[in-house]
């Protein structure tokens, strides 16, 4: 496929005083450990934006420079086909590291990543990461289990949308968003991420249409209801069952 024409993102605001040890997402990232000076070398060796929904931070194609750690709100990394047509597969929260396989690797982009919820990201250069690896061997660890961790993810993810039904999946991406945006409120729980049809349904691996109609059979159930546009799971157990997670 032909690389992408990388794009300046608009309404960016920059800053590099933010400290990476106070940072929010630190207990979730792979930066958890860090000695006191490297966070001083990470702080020097890292640019901090704060993005708006639907802004861009890299394109699938394009070389990388560096990776991406997000400190706040959400981004989706997608896969574009030779007709076009998006597919998730990924959604970024706070913590998570953005483009770092294809930096360790040196290859261009294999995903493009797009905010879907306002979000402050920090660019870290490479030279600052290869600087981290040499020199301290526990977050070079933490990178390779977070690697591992992805791939494993993945190979599951492969393996469902290949054995099972669209139903099936769908139950298994609900339980999934409870376990990672999921809060509890009023004896339901919330899902914190606001995701379109067509967004559930290119995770799911469905068409939108099958999609749609499959949520009004779980709302007709009482599995789910939605107000203002904020997804709320009402009967977990049932769903997990109609997952067949065993």
């Amino acid at each position: 496929m032909k690389p992408l024409n990388p794009t300046k993102p608009t309404n960016t605001v920059k800053r590099n005083d933010i400290d990476c040890s106070q940072c929010s997402a630190q207990n979730e990232s792979v930066f958890c450990e860090l000695r006191e000076k490297d966070y001083i070398d990470l702080s020097f060796g890292k640019n901090t934006n704060f993005y708006k929904k639907g802004q861009t931070l890299f394109l699938e194609g394009n070389p990388p420079f560096g990776l991406f750690c997000v400190s706040s709100g959400k981004v989706k990394l997608t896969k574009a086909s030779a007709e076009g047509k998006e597919t998730i597969v990924r959604i970024a929260k706070p913590g998570d590291l953005l483009g770092h396989r294809s930096l360790f690797v040196d290859s261009p982009y294999s995903a493009s990543a797009t905010v879907i919820e306002d979000a402050q990201v920090c660019f870290i250069s490479k030279s600052t990461i290869t600087k981290l690896f040499a020199e301290n061997p526990t977050f070079c660890m933490n990178v390779i289990d977070r690697l591992s961790q992805q791939m494993g993810e993945a190979e599951s993810r492969l393996a469902s949308l290949a054995q099972k039904s669209v139903r099936e999946r769908f139950s298994e991406f609900l339980l999934l968003m409870k376990e990672t945006y999921g809060e509890s409120v009023d004896g339901k729980i919330k899902i914190s991420l606001h995701l379109t049809r067509e967004e559930m349904a290119s995770i799911v691996g469905a068409a939108t249409e099958n999609l749609i109609r499959l949520i009004s059979e779980f709302k007709s159930e009482g599995l789910v209801e939605e107000k203002n546009k904020t997804l709320f799971l009402l009967n977990v157990p049932k769903i997990e069952e109609y997952a067949n997670l065993t």
